[in-house]
């Protein structure tokens, strides 16, 4: 799988509780700016409505080679495709108190593009900060083994 782009606020700012993998529907001129890597997912989302999956704030800015009978509208909602069996259990989860759906990254398939999705809920304060800390700890230890390892007397 090739990445094309990834949320790293997602895993910062929610507990990911289950992963799903969907197809996206995009327009030709999205498929183009995707190639080239244009494309942000941090403030992105995802709705039920009448049943289908969409995709909000995820940002494509067109190329500047785009045609010229094509308007691009670089915040467009895009539709997800996922299999109606998954979407009612997604809907019974996203139901209850506090889950949402979040856009983790985009990425190729078999030459297309697909999206990984969670289903999250949020964390609060205190729990970021944790994760925080967790980070810099491993960070701070990976640092002390280098040098530890490093300073290792010769003989």
């Amino acid at each position: 799988m090739a990445a094309i782009a990834d949320n790293k606020k997602a895993r910062f700012n929610y507990t990911l509780e289950e992963q799903y993998e969907c197809g996206v529907v995009l327009e030709g001129w999205e498929v183009k700016a995707v190639r080239a890597g244009q494309v942000q997912l941090t403030d992105g989302y995802v709705v039920i409505k009448d049943g289908e999956l969409f995709m909000i704030g995820c940002r494509i800015n067109p190329l500047r080679e785009a045609s010229t009978h094509v308007h691009p509208e670089a915040d467009r909602t895009k539709k997800l495709l996922m299999h109606k069996e998954e979407i009612r259990r997604l809907i019974g989860k996203v139901e209850q108190k506090g889950y949402t759906l979040v856009p983790l990254n985009l990425h190729y398939k078999g030459g297309r593009v697909k999206a990984d999705i969670a289903l999250a809920k949020g964390k609060d304060l205190h729990d970021k900060r944790d994760t925080e800390k967790k980070r810099d700890w491993e960070r701070e230890k990976g640092r002390l083994m280098r040098h530890k390892v490093s300073s290792k007397p010769k003989g």
